[in-house]
Formats: C-alpha cells, structure tokens, sequence
C-alpha cells in the first residue's frame, strides 16, 4: 500500500509525539485524524497541512465518545490504515505507599483503558479490509523498573503485552502491530504533567544530558509503519546515549 492512500489515527495529538507524528505522516502524503482533548492546539498543525489533518475533540478515557468519534468520521478519513495509540501520562513520582490514588486512576484510564476503547473501536475495519497497522507508544518503564515507577510502569508493561497479544489475535489477518517503547524524552509536557506543572522540577529531569526527542519518536512510528506489508517490527526499545541500565539496589543496614 502506498503511503500516499494511507490514513492514520493519532491520539494525543496536541503536544510532544503526538504533535511531531501528525506532521511526520501529514508531510509524508499521510491523511491524519489527530484527536485530542484540546483541539485548539490542533488548529496551527491543520493549518500548516491543508486537507491533510482532520482535528477531533477527543478523550480517549470515554468509551462511548471514542466510539462515536469513530462511527462519525468524514469519509475521506473513515477508512483507518494506521492507528497511533499515543495518548498517556505519568503522574508523580512517591512511592506506592504515598502515591495520589486519583493519580494511578488517571494514568490506568487513560494508559490503558484509552488505549483499549480506539483499539477496539478501529480495529474491526482494519480486520474486514485485511490490511492495517496498530502502533502503540509503551516506555521502556513497562520493562525496567525505577523508584516511584509503580502503577506508570505497570500500565506500559500492560501496552507491551497488550500489543503482543494483539500481533497473536491478528494472526492471519494482515493487520500489523508495533510496540514504540522510548527512554528519557524532552520537549514534551511529560514531566511537567508528572511534577503537576513544576516547571523547575521538570527541566532538571534533562540537566546536564541530550534526552530523546518528539522528532525521534516520530521517525521510529513513521520507519515502522512505511516497511512493506510483509514486515512486522514488533518492538522498538529506544533511548538517548547518555541514558543506559545500573546496577539493582542494594539495602544495608
């Protein structure tokens, strides 16, 4: 299939990937419904990509509004080639003993259960027209653990294993799937989501270090997708060089 046919979906449209991915895939001939729940930061990349971008009021955590979103889509963007689940979010980073239950209930919503209400929403047409491809943005958190990683970690662990379960579902069906799981990344909202707007706190997570940015994310979902259609990349697992493992913790008394 060629890229120029292709449509895509894009959830978290309005900021740091899901901003970068839009325009990656509008500027590559790509017809993109960019949803997000601020539409407003929609307007400059519509407009910049003229007929290309079809900006949707979105929030994934509502079940029935995904599925009407969907249902009423205009039909030059109706037919779902390329699905991006993008939308998601830390919020803070105590230990589970002190962590908000109002966060790991925000974070659980939209991680998880958003990215289950497009999926499940967009998936039975890619099904019926034998062809589609489903990338999902993880973390490389759903993998390797951190102090105060509790509840965001599990919901990118259930993103790596929902997708790969998916791949086993879809089996036959021509419909492909691809887990995109970065490291530390800048020049998104995350971490001032994450530290609730303490801009301060924020920066300092990149202090001294040249994290990943929305560009690169981007062209990983943009690499992926354009492979030809016998080629699934199952998972991408991807930081910045100054960004590696250490050694487990050790308590001593």
């Amino acid at each position: 299939m060629s890229p120029m046919a292709m449509t895509a979906f894009v959830t978290g449209a309005s900021t740091g990937f899901g901003t970068a991915i839009t325009r990656r895939l509008a500027a590559g001939g790509t017809r993109v419904v960019a949803s997000a729940r601020r539409t407003g930061l929609l307007a400059e990349v519509a407009a910049d990509h003229p007929g290309m971008v079809h900006p949707l009021e979105l929030d994934v955590r509502d079940r029935s509004a995904v599925e009407d979103a969907i249902a009423a889509l205009p039909a030059a963007f109706a037919d779902i080639d390329l699905l991006v689940n993008n939308a998601g979010l830390a919020k803070g980073l105590e230990p589970a003993q002190d962590a908000d239950l109002d966060d790991w209930d925000q974070m659980l919503d939209t991680n998880c259960r958003g990215l289950m209400y497009c999926t499940r929403a967009i998936l039975p047409g890619m099904v019926a027209r034998g062809r589609g491809h489903v990338v999902n943005v993880g973390s490389v958190a759903g993998t390797h653990p951190y102090p105060g990683g509790n509840v965001y970690g599990a919901t990118k662990a259930f993103v790596h294993q929902f997708s790969q379960n998916l791949r086993s579902d879809l089996h036959g069906t021509g419909v492909r799937v691809t887990c995109v799981e970065p490291g530390m990344c800048g020049g998104t909202e995350f971490s001032a989501v994450r530290f609730g707007g303490d801009r301060e706190r924020a920066d300092a997570v990149y202090t001294g270090m040249r994290p990943l940015g929305p560009d690169d994310i981007a062209e990983a979902v943009s690499w992926a997708s354009s492979l030809p259609a016998h080629v699934n990349i199952n998972v991408i697992e991807l930081m910045p060089v100054a960004q590696s493992f250490a050694a487990f913790q050790v308590h001593r008394s």
